[in-house]
């Protein structure tokens, strides 16, 4: 018998969970292709050490931006080759539940579920993030009590007051982890003549990004491309300039939660106060931002132990108890 799957078919990571063994798979969401052959070279952290060092035949794409699908055909061959990493055959079709942010389109939604079923699932579900997130938190998201969920991921980030197995208020934006990336690449080149890639931003926005002030800030020493002599270039910057270079971003995960937050009924908000906020996904590693989101809404803000694997896991436990919780799913082909 296939094993059942849970993906978090993420915009910066995608994950997969089976059914009886945990998350077996946990990589980069990009797949390296050979324009000539149009054959996949590679995908997954592999194709992620190639993104700006191939040559002019060789892609390495990105198939996912802002959580929706932007390349149809690049989408199907990676989920083709993700389960069949995951022992997917052509005899074994296991069914897989797939995590979409909330935001995505009717259409958006249906390109997910036959992507999934092309790559070789016998049936399609899709469960909304903000919901897998808090089951794989540890809220009882079927208690009537309010819970809200702040899950900022690599493309979108989305806030949702969760009661009664459903979403009650929610607040989705197409701002992400990529955006912050994206912001840093343009404050360095703005500021000092210099082009620097996607992964060296993203670099440093790990060592030393923040959202708020901390004690004894580092400095990095960052490498690129000088645009006006096209030489290679280093320049200095300080923790200070990064976090100013991200605040836009940042205060637009900010202003979503709250405007979320406003909308709970009165009942919910209170609920809320008492259980705080429980902040998940690959952003919310993003040093004080935490701090900054205790500090705007007033509400404590607990950062759940693996914000990274939070989604997954939630699916997952969807998995292993389908047909209790299968009235959580969004939309389902059969």
């Amino acid at each position: 018998m296939p094993h059942d799957l849970a993906i978090d078919l993420g915009t910066a990571n995608t994950l997969v969970y089976v059914k009886g063994k945990g998350i077996v798979l946990n990589e980069p969401t990009v797949i390296a292709m050979d324009t000539r052959t149009k054959s996949v070279l590679a995908m997954g952290d592999e194709a992620w050490q190639m993104i700006g060092r191939t040559p002019g035949y060789i892609v390495a794409v990105r198939p996912m931006r802002q959580g929706a699908i932007t390349d149809f055909e690049i989408t199907e061959r990676m989920l083709h080759v993700l389960l069949r990493r995951v022992g997917v055959s052509r005899i074994s079709r296991p069914k897989a539940l797939v995590c979409v942010p909330s935001a995505i389109t009717a259409v958006e939604r249906r390109a997910v579920i036959e992507a999934t079923r092309s790559a070789g699932a016998s049936s399609c579900f899709l469960i909304e993030q903000p919901l897998a997130a808090a089951i794989g938190a540890g809220i009882s998201v079927h208690e009537p009590v309010g819970s809200m969920v702040v899950d900022v991921g690599g493309g979108t980030s989305e806030t949702a007051v969760i009661s009664l197995g459903g979403i009650v208020a929610t607040r989705a934006i197409r701002c992400g982890g990529f955006d912050l990336d994206a912001a840093i690449q343009s404050y360095v080149r703005t500021t000092f003549g210099v082009a620097i890639g996607e992964r060296t931003a993203e670099a440093v926005k790990l060592a030393i990004g923040s959202a708020a002030p901390y004690a004894d800030e580092p400095d990095a020493q960052v490498r690129g491309r000088e645009v006006s002599t096209g030489m290679p270039r280093t320049v200095s910057l300080s923790s200070a300039e990064v976090r100013d270079a991200v605040a836009e971003e940042v205060s637009q995960v900010l202003a979503a939660s709250t405007t979320c937050l406003g909308e709970a009924p009165p009942e919910l908000a209170q609920d809320i106060i008492f259980g705080g906020v429980h902040l998940t996904g690959g952003g919310a590693l993003l040093r004080g931002l935490s701090q900054r989101l205790a500090e705007v809404t007033g509400v404590p803000v607990h950062l759940v132990e693996t914000p990274l694997e939070c989604v997954v896991l939630g699916a997952g436990r969807c998995i292993e108890s389908f047909d209790r919780l299968r009235p959580l799913f969004a939309a389902a082909e059969c």
